[in-house]
């Protein structure tokens, strides 16, 4: 039955599941767990869609326009949830908010697992989860202070991780799947001495996706590498996408038991990459968890790679029947935290592809967005999850309230003229936002770069400026205002206040 409630000193309706009432705490109420709906009275507000993984769109838009989301279907198994997606109505994963004319925000945030999803018309916005729930937070004020609240709230109840990774050199963004020890070892001897924290080894290492052993690109093995890079002065990085397999590799075609199924009984399609859909784990199968367990104690005890990239984790959350009756989120925690297990509690854990909420507590930094590239935009794609400078730049910008609860990782910033489309102000867009975020990377090797080149990157890394936020996408560092408003470049004109 609804009832009115006062929050933030406005009042709304909302109807609520059971008998429990709402709990004053810290920056809002606590409402109980089940569907939720409130009557906002907002108008034609913005709606804040927040996506389900982190290559998933992110950002503002009013609800008299179309919904922020993925058009394709197959690129949408990759980068969002098939599931809930709506193509008419406005939705979002975890958390939506809703800002009016006066510039304040209403926020409506999922404070636990499994899939919980919102949505939001002119008239309602209205929360629920795929299987029982958990509370919700709900809060009504500045921007900042609600998203702020909301954070707070999910690191007391799921985790957050303080550790930061320094600053990292990785080989994607140079050489994409083309690396090879011989290259890799010129490039960490030129490396030596400059002010790099971590050197990351990317995909290309592997036999195939799913197959996780050296493949003959590396004759000397991981470890020779991993002992290489620590001979250096940096800590040993890899990239590995430890949920998933591809149908070609032998993970896949020996052991097609350990695979998720669907209704039919057939493996699931959890994405495409590589010119193909690709399989997940059934992670609450007792023999797919003993062959997580195999791969991250020998990528990690073995060779000796502290820092990893798990990538498309997100994977693990596809629909599918499971061994055991849990959420989909339950399962991708599940093999979380058999990741961070087996990598041991000082081993950094950077997540890509990863949903926000299950990997709290469990992973040390996430991906803001889908790949940046050295060109900002592409005349033959509007998909806001695309490899693309820009989609990078506007993702992360939507998702800095994350970082009290993790690293938010942005990508790779840019020095070299080589290969590289980027004008020096979209350059400079991605090099403050690396600095707002405190996590900087770079992919160009130095044997790329021109001595003023190798000059700026230097000078960069051995930067730290005094970050002030000035409004929604207004910052000062060291009291040089950057914007990205013409970055972001909002779809809908923006008639309500930002700052």
């Amino acid at each position: 039955m609804p009832q009115v409630v006062d929050v933030g000193g406005r009042t709304f309706a909302v109807e609520l599941a059971g008998e429990t009432q709402p709990e004053p705490v810290d920056g809002g109420l606590l409402l109980p767990p089940g569907r939720v709906a409130l009557l906002h009275g907002l108008g034609d507000a913005l709606f804040y869609r927040h996506g389900h993984n982190s290559w998933s769109p992110c950002g503002w838009r009013r609800l008299s326009e179309p919904p922020l989301r993925i058009e394709s279907a197959e690129r949408r198994t990759t980068a969002d949830d098939t599931v809930w997606d709506d193509p008419a109505r406005h939705h979002s994963s975890a958390v939506a908010a809703l800002q009016g004319p006066d510039g304040q925000v209403l926020l409506l945030g999922a404070l636990g697992l499994d899939v919980p999803r919102l949505a939001a018309d002119h008239d309602t916005l209205s929360g629920w989860y795929e299987r029982d729930g958990a509370p919700w937070f709900l809060a009504h004020g500045a921007e900042d202070e609600v998203f702020a609240a909301y954070a707070r709230h999910l690191a007391e109840r799921l985790g957050r991780s303080g550790k930061r990774a320094g600053d990292v050199w990785c080989s994607w963004y140079a050489y994409y799947e083309n690396i090879t020890e011989e290259q890799l070892t010129k490039d960490i001897t030129a490396l030596r001495g400059l002010p790099f924290d971590v050197v990351q080894v990317d995909d290309g290492w592997e036999r195939m996706v799913g197959d996780w052993h050296p493949n003959d690109k590396f004759p000397a093995g991981m470890r020779a590498l991993a002992d290489r890079i620590t001979e250096a002065g940096l800590r040993p990085g890899l990239w590995i996408a430890p949920f998933i397999a591809l149908p070609g590799s032998r993970t896949a075609r020996e052991r097609p038991e350990l695979l998720l199924r669907d209704a039919h009984g057939d493996p699931v399609i959890a994405g495409h990459n590589w010119g193909t859909g690709y399989h997940t784990l059934d992670l609450t199968l007792s023999a797919a968890q003993d062959h997580l367990r195999d791969t991250i104690r020998r990528v990690t005890r073995e060779w000796g790679f502290t820092y990893l990239k798990l990538d498309f984790i997100g994977a693990g959350t596809a629909p599918g029947v499971r061994a055991t009756d849990l959420g989909r989120e339950e399962a991708y925690r599940l093999g979380l935290r058999i990741i961070r297990e087996e990598a041991g509690p000082d081993a950094y854990l950077l997540g890509s592809g990863a949903p926000l909420l299950p990997s709290l507590g469990l992973i040390d930094a996430i991906r803001s967005g889908p790949d940046v590239a050295p060109l900002w935009e592409h005349y033959a794609t509007q998909d806001p999850s695309d490899a693309l400078a820009r989609n990078a730049v506007v993702n992360t910008v939507h998702r800095l309230w994350q970082s009290p609860l993790l690293e938010v990782d942005p990508d790779v910033v840019y020095f070299r003229s080589r290969l590289n489309l980027l004008t020096e102000q979209q350059q400079s867009w991605l090099r403050d936002l690396a600095d707002i975020c405190g996590f900087r990377a770079v992919s160009d090797p130095p044997g790329w770069l021109h001595p003023d080149e190798l000059d700026s990157m230097t000078a960069y890394l051995q930067r730290r400026p005094e970050i002030r936020r000035l409004g929604r996408y207004r910052f000062a560092l060291d009291g040089r205002e950057v914007d990205f408003t013409p970055a972001v470049t909002p779809e809908t004109e923006q008639r309500y206040p930002i700052a």
